[in-house]
């Protein structure tokens, strides 16, 4: 199937992490020329590197996302070397575990910055391009806490859930212009980031990282943890032409996890 990417520009944000690095690779081998951003700049030209050896386009982006103030230089570097952003994929970094109660002012708004005004940001300035070209896919990668949410996960369940009603909202704004605004969010993908939270589970309950991950793993219908590239694998569809009807939806990509319908 031709997802009719070939040729297109696509910004994918924590592309130096598991998911993001993924979906980078996964854009790049359908033929996008790929602006891959990460905090870690290392990490961002190690996703290049494996693009580039496999024959695709990219280019690395250091990127602090809490920094609203280098959106619009590094935007300006992606447009001169790649063109204007026509697929945006917003994955930020998760906070620490926590209760939701009893959380600091700054600590909230440290994170509302990182993980939230960033993504909203960011969005706002590729949009104008997006819906002057009457083409454009804007996704955002969450969390399965915004449909269940997890326990200990607290600053994470409330921050993402905000980016759900911004999506759906920005989704019936854009949607005659061509563009479209979806939400994908993982269940428990093998990623860094969910060892770690298998790693402070496991400490915090006393017991083995083994026995934390085989209860965890007990608790998905198809029994597994997922890969990222599956995860990757959707993101690309989403991010196609063949999905120019789907818009203001949240996709899981769970394994079966989410009980709930």
């Amino acid at each position: 199937m031709d997802l009719g990417l070939k040729g297109r520009t696509a910004l994918v944000l924590g592309a130096g992490g598991g998911l993001g690095g993924a979906i980078a690779k996964t854009l790049a081998g359908e033929g996008a020329q790929v602006a891959v951003a990460d905090i870690n700049k290392d990490a961002s030209e190690k996703t290049v590197v494996d693009i580039r050896t496999a024959g695709g386009s990219a280019m690395p982006l250091g990127w602090d996302l809490a920094d609203l103030d280098v959106i619009a230089p590094n935007l300006a570097v992606i447009e001169n070397q790649l063109g204007p952003v026509d697929v945006l994929v917003n994955i930020t970094g998760g906070p620490p575990p926590t209760l939701v109660f009893g959380q600091s002012a700054d600590s909230w708004r440290k994170y509302f910055d990182s993980m939230v005004l960033s993504v909203i940001a960011i969005s706002d300035a590729v949009l104008p391009k997006m819906r002057e070209n009457k083409w454009g896919r804007i996704i955002t990668s969450t969390s399965s806490g915004v449909v269940a949410p997890i326990p200990n996960l607290g600053l994470s369940n409330s921050l993402r859930m905000s980016l759900l009603g911004w999506s759906k909202t920005l989704a019936g704004e854009v949607g005659r212009d061509g563009v479209t605004v979806n939400v994908v969010l993982p269940g428990r993908v093998a990623t860094q980031r969910i060892t770690f939270l298998d790693e402070q589970k496991a400490k915090r309950e006393g017991k083995a990282l083994e026995e934390i991950s085989s209860a965890s793993t007990a608790s998905i219908p198809v029994g597994r943890y997922g890969d990222p590239h599956e995860y990757a694998d959707v993101v690309a569809f989403m991010a196609s032409s063949r999905a120019s009807y789907l818009t203001g939806s949240v996709i899981r990509v769970d394994g079966g996890l989410i009980a709930s319908v």
